[in-house]
């Protein structure tokens, strides 16, 4: 099938004051069974119609299985909160297109395994933990912003991704990870990401686990270069010539003073993994579309540099003056509400269950998708806008309606961490540079597992000072 046929035309408007950024268009009519999966497989942005975005909640059969897609709030609650234990399961597709790389790691484990081990991890990236790691996050940003020059151009998805790279990674396995082995952790994600298939199709043919995903030459020398960085630092840490303080220590002195965790050498290894992942590809995307947006929207960026002049001048931010830059933090927040990093919540129903006027079936595909839910008309004024005063003074969405970080009991550990991290880079960036984009360039936001640019997006360093 043409590519065309499958790729929705990107939409963009601005005008004085106002902007609309990048997003497929909705399709007018839903498409068949296989351009849907063709789509799915291109982008799973790709193929949601009009109506889609308006409706509350609706579900529909593909092939054999039962897709229901939650897009009410008291419907959300449900299936994250008050029934959660009959949708703890995530979707088979992500546990298939996961597990190779991640194993039974915290993102895709359910059951005992992620009983086990959720306070472990929750432990480790609490928010009581989050000043511990502060300097680590300006630290990184201060010496990546050392290396930039005026009138340079970069790619924004690697220089963040690289940035938040080496924020995860000394908060995990603490400063001594060399540059080699940061780069290679970094392309090994990248590569596994470009590789991997995360459309199962046995699985909407009747598979209730789908099937395993292939492994071709590329995803195994993908999966080797973050396994075997992991694993390095882990046996050094075992051997005690760990850093004392990093994510990885804590984690190898709770499963020697806890054996009952079960947490052996690879087991270690996924929650390492796990958090790697979810630490720096998260955050390095809403750093992208952050700076996308605040290019194509001058007064929002004239209004961010205000407040950081007003309150910073040209000192480093500290963790203790994140509560007085509620410009840059509504900033945040409106980019993970327009990108948000996982824009598909999948689950799979462990049992049948009635859930709003759906009549989920047992195995049923159950979708929660931030990328619908924070564009809901019904939820949200002018929801294709950029408007970070939206979250700025008492204005609070409602509950249920903005869940960048998920919900309920399987809600992001490091919530308050990646929140923390990206209004502190945010910041410091802003406060050097103001970034160009091309004449002319429109993003195309995708989404295989998580949500990216297409395309490099390339911006050009116009130093402040």
């Amino acid at each position: 099938m043409n590519p065309v046929a499958l790729d929705p035309p990107i939409i963009e408007e601005a005008g004085e004051g106002w902007l609309i950024p990048a997003h497929p268009r909705p399709l007018d009519t839903p498409p068949g069974a296989l351009r849907l999966a063709l789509m799915a497989r291109r982008s799973l942005l790709a193929p949601w119609t009009a109506v889609s975005y308006a409706a509350r909640d609706y579900d529909f059969f593909l092939l054999r299985r039962q897709v229901c897609v939650f897009n009410d709030p008291a419907s959300i609650r449900t299936v994250f909160v008050t029934a959660a234990e009959r949708f703890e399961r995530k979707g088979a597709m992500m546990r298939r297109a996961l597990a190779p790389l991640l194993g039974d790691g915290l993102f895709i484990s359910d059951g005992e395994t992620w009983g086990r081990r959720r306070p472990l991890v929750a432990d480790i990236a609490h928010k009581t933990q989050v000043p511990v790691y502060a300097p680590m996050m300006t630290g990184a940003t201060a010496e990546m912003l050392k290396g930039w020059r005026d009138g340079a151009e970069i790619s924004l998805l690697p220089a963040m991704a690289e940035l938040t790279a080496q924020i995860i990674a000394r908060s995990i396995f603490g400063t001594r990870l060399g540059a080699e082995a940061l780069s290679g952790i970094v392309h090994g994600f990248g590569r596994y990401q470009a590789r991997i298939d995360s459309f199962n199709l046995p699985f909407f043919l009747g598979a209730a686990e789908g099937w395993r995903v292939g492994r071709g030459a590329a995803l195994r020398a993908a999966i080797a270069e973050v396994h075997g960085v992991v694993e390095h630092v882990i046996t050094e840490h075992i051997a005690g010539r760990g850093e004392h303080g990093s994510m990885v220590d804590l984690l190898v002195r709770r499963m020697q003073r806890s054996p009952e965790l079960s947490l052996d050498v690879e087991a270690l290894r996924n929650e390492a993994a796990t958090i790697f992942m979810a630490g720096h590809e998260t955050t390095a995307a809403t750093l992208t579309w952050a700076f996308y947006l605040l290019a194509k929207a001058p007064w929002a960026e004239a209004a961010l540099q205000a407040e950081l002049d007003a309150v910073l001048g040209t000192r480093v931010p500290t963790i203790e003056d994140v509560p007085h830059l509620p410009y840059a933090r509504a900033v945040i927040e409106e980019t993970l509400r327009l990108y948000p990093p996982v824009p598909i919540l999948p689950r799979q129903a462990r049992e049948a269950t009635q859930v709003g006027n759906i009549m989920v079936e047992k195995d049923a595909l159950v979708l929660v998708v931030p990328w619908l839910l924070h564009r809901s008309p019904h939820l949200w004024a002018e929801p294709m806008h950029f408007r970070p005063e939206r979250f700025l003074g008492d204005a609070a969405p409602l509950p249920y309606s903005y869940i960048p970080f998920s919900a309920g009991p399987r809600i992001c550990a490091g919530l308050n961490f990646g929140l923390t991290e990206a209004i502190l880079c945010l910041a410091m960036i802003a406060q050097a540079f103001r970034l160009r984009l091309r004449p002319g360039f429109r993003a195309t936001p995708v989404c295989r597992l998580s949500l990216r640019p297409r395309h490099p997006i390339l911006a050009r360093l116009e130093a402040r000072r």
